[in-house]
């Protein structure tokens, strides 16, 4: 199966998560009730780490948990695991392989705490480490690079949100979403064509805030693993604390500004670097407003909540990375030096 495969099914695997884990996520979230938590100590790594920036905004404004992200070698090499109380250990992985996620949880257990594990492998190392298994039954990922594993896991930590807080309205937005998801594979002929402008970029910017300050990362991460690109994330207000600097006439900038509380922000960035810097932009949005200054604007459904945004827009980017690597010449299946699962200690 090949990594554009993999990106189609992804309504489907939305769709699987509702239909089959909704039950056991309610379960899960009603026995973390009952315990006594200020808060949530998040591991993960890489694609799965990005998941973490999405469940700390989800959390925190959803849930008012705040989140912390955890720094695994503290447990598995210096061997000095901080002391943590009233928390909710929570771990993230695809495979559920890395020993150093799964020394996190290993102490939390040994502290007393309650430990849950969010993976796609039921019977990984991470897993049977766990109080709680929450699986995100994407099913096998052959291609290298995530990519239904990566919606799954968000689909899964908003879900958490949402049997936490017991707001079941929340329910009924989440359940458009393989219908969005749907919609925007159909922007896959027009990402095709958008590649060719950006055959000779060497390094770029993507940029991002709030909710989407998780889908800058992962769109960032594709642009190295699959076209071998130097590719910096940022948060549009981090952008202007100094890296706005690099921007010149033709600087290829690639920004996320769906509707919601940042957007203005994130707009009037899109204005400066187009018209003052003149930057090479690129945008995915549900605006028209904003999508006038890119260069190939990528345009999202309207009626897309700002919550749920990063399981929809991290669609173009991932078809743009898929592109781009195939119009590279590139193993777009299997890149250099990677494999599928990363086991860091």
């Amino acid at each position: 199966m090949s990594i554009r495969e993999e990106i189609i099914q992804q309504p489907d695997v939305i769709q699987n998560i509702l239909d089959h884990q909704w039950e056991n996520i309610k379960q899960v979230a009603s026995k973390i009730r009952q315990e006594d938590i200020n808060y949530v100590f998040l591991a993960a790594r890489g694609t799965s780490d990005h998941a973490g920036i999405y469940a700390k905004y989800l959390f925190g404004m959803q849930n008012r948990i705040p989140v912390a992200l955890a720094a695994p070698s503290l447990f598995s090499i210096y061997g000095s695991s901080p002391k943590i109380e009233k928390s909710l250990i929570l771990a993230i992985s695809q495979s559920g392989q890395s020993p150093d996620i799964v020394s996190v949880l290993e102490s939390g257990n040994q502290q007393g705490l309650p430990t849950l594990a969010i993976t796609n492998e039921v019977n990984s190392p991470l897993a049977k480490a766990s109080k709680f298994v929450l699986d995100i039954s994407a099913g096998e990922e052959k291609a290298v690079a995530a990519t239904k594993t990566y919606t799954a896991q968000l689909m899964t930590i908003a879900l958490l949100s949402i049997a936490l807080s017991e707001d079941w309205q929340k329910l009924e937005e989440i359940r458009k979403l393989p219908e969005m998801l749907s919609a925007t594979l159909k922007l896959e002929s027009i990402v095709e064509r958008a590649v060719e402008q950006y055959y000779y970029m060497k390094r770029c910017v993507i940029i991002g805030r709030g909710f989407n300050y998780a889908t800058a990362f992962e769109w960032a991460l594709k642009m190295k693993e699959l076209a071998y690109l130097v590719a910096e994330p940022y948060s549009s207000a981090d952008f202007l604390h100094g890296p706005i600097a690099m921007v010149e006439q033709g600087f290829p900038v690639f920004m996320v500004a769906t509707s919601g509380s940042v957007y203005s922000k994130l707009r009037d960035l899109a204005i400066e670097l187009k018209e003052e810097k003149k930057a090479n932009l690129m945008i995915i949005s549900d605006q028209e407003e904003i999508l006038k200054y890119s260069s190939a604007p990528l345009k999202l459904e309207r009626d897309l909540p700002e919550w749920l945004s990063p399981l929809v827009s991290i669609i173009p980017a991932q078809l743009f990375c898929m592109y781009l690597a195939k119009f590279k010449n590139f193993d777009i299946n299997n890149p250099r030096g990677l494999s599928k699962v990363t086991k860091t200690i």
